[in-house]
C-alpha cells in the first residue's frame, strides 16, 4: 500500500526482535519506550495509531484509549489479558486479541515441574549438595506425590493440559470452575472451598482480573490442611498473598510452588525467606520455541486485521462479528 496509507502501530514495552522485525516490515512501527517524552509523543502520533502491540501485563485502559482515537485493535503477547480493560475496548469497538493454545503445553509442563519440585524439595536438595552438606549426612526425606488428591482451579486450556499430565501419575483429579464440563471425567466441585476440602494439592490455573482476585484466601488454604501444597502458574492476584505467607509460616499448609506474584517483579521477602517454597520469576511460557510461537500469533492477528480478514484469536469479551 502507499506509504501514506501504511497503518501505524504502537509497541507498548519492548518485545522480541523477531516480533518487532515482522511488524516493521508491514507497518510503521512506533516504540513508546523510546519516546523521550511519552505525553508529547502520544499527543503528536496518537491520533494516527490504529493498532497496539502490547507485552504481557501492560496496563491498557481508557486513559490510553482516549489518546488513540483511531485505535482498532490491541494485540497482546500472552494468554492472560487481565491488565487490559476489555469492557472499555468493547464499548469503543476495539478488538483485543491474545495468544492462546501455543503456550498451554509449555505452561502445563512447568506446572508439573513446579509441583514435583515443591513436593520433593528438588531445589533445596540441589542447594544441599552444592553446599557440601551431603558429606555430613543424607538429605532429609520428603513428602510424596503418591496417593495425593489434586484439585485444579480453572479447567481451561492450560488446566486441561495439566490434568492430562497428572493422569499419568495416577493421582485423583478434581476441579472447580464456573460450570461443570461434560466432556471430562474429573470430579467437579461447585465451590472452591469444597474443592480445597476434598484435595491436598491445589493448582491455580484460572484467569486473573477482579473476578478472581484473592479467590484463594485463608479459608481455602486452611481447608487444604497441613499436608497441603499450592501451585500457582496463573496470576499472582488469584491468591491472597498475605494469607498464603501466614499459612506457610504457621504450618497451616505444607508448601507452595509459585511462578507468579501479586506485584511482579516485587516478591515479598517473607516468601523468599521460607524454605518450603519454590519460587520462579514468571517463566511458565519461557522457552525460545513457545515465545517465538506467541510472537507469530500476535503478528498474525495484526496482519489479518489490516488485511481485512478480521482477528485470528479475539478474546471472548471483544468478539469479531465482521465489519
Amino acid at each position: 500500500m502507499p506509504p501514506d496509507e501504511t497503518p501505524e502501530i504502537l509497541l507498548i514495552r519492548q518485545t522480541r526482535p523477531d516480533v518487532a522485525g515482522r511488524l516493521s516490515e508491514r507497518f510503521r512501527l512506533h516504540r513508546l519506550e523510546e519516546a523521550p517524552d511519552r505525553d508529547a509523543f502520544l499527543g503528536a502520533a496518537g491520533p494516527r495509531i490504529r493498532g497496539l502491540a502490547v507485552g504481557a501485563m501492560c496496563p491498557i485502559d481508557a486513559r490510553l484509549f482516549d489518546r488513540l482515537p483511531r485505535l482498532e485493535i490491541v494485540a497482546s503477547f500472552g494468554v492472560g489479558y487481565d491488565s487490559i480493560d476489555v469492557a472499555e475496548a468493547h464499548r469503543r469497538g476495539i478488538v483485543v486479541t491474545n495468544t492462546p493454545d501455543v503456550l498451554s503445553d509449555e505452561v502445563a509442563d512447568l506446572a508439573l515441574g513446579l509441583l514435583l519440585a515443591t513436593i520433593r524439595r528438588i531445589p533445596q536438595a540441589d542447594r544441599y549438595l552444592r553446599a557440601g552438606r551431603w558429606r555430613e549426612g543424607s538429605f532429609p526425606l520428603t513428602t510424596s506425590l503418591r496417593e495425593r488428591r489434586v484439585g485444579i482451579l480453572g479447567l481451561g486450556r492450560i488446566g486441561r493440559a495439566i490434568a492430562r499430565r497428572l493422569e499419568g501419575f495416577g493421582v485423583a483429579i478434581a476441579y472447580h470452575g464456573r460450570t461443570p464440563q461434560a466432556d471430562v471425567a474429573y470430579t467437579y466441585h461447585d465451590s472452591l472451598l469444597g474443592l480445597a476440602k476434598a484435595v491436598d494439592v491445589l493448582i491455580v490455573a484460572s484467569p486473573g482480573g477482579p473476578g478472581t482476585r484473592g479467590l484463594v484466601d485463608a479459608a481455602v488454604l486452611a481447608a487444604l490442611g497441613p499436608e497441603g501444597i499450592v501451585v500457582n502458574i496463573a496470576r499472582g492476584s488469584v491468591i491472597d498473598e498475605a494469607a498464603l505467607i501466614a499459612a506457610l509460616q504457621a504450618g497451616t499448609i505444607h508448601g507452595a510452588g509459585l511462578d507468579v506474584f501479586e506485584n511482579e517483579p516485587q516478591v515479598p521477602q517473607a516468601l523468599i525467606d521460607l524454605d518450603q517454597v519454590v519460587l520462579l520469576p514468571h517463566v511458565g511460557s519461557g522457552s525460545h520455541q513457545t515465545r517465538a510461537a506467541m510472537g507469530r500469533v500476535l503478528t498474525d492477528n495484526l496482519f489479518s486485521w489490516f488485511d481485512g480478514k478480521g482477528p485470528v484469536t479475539p478474546v471472548p469479551e471483544t468478539p469479531w462479528t465482521g465489519r
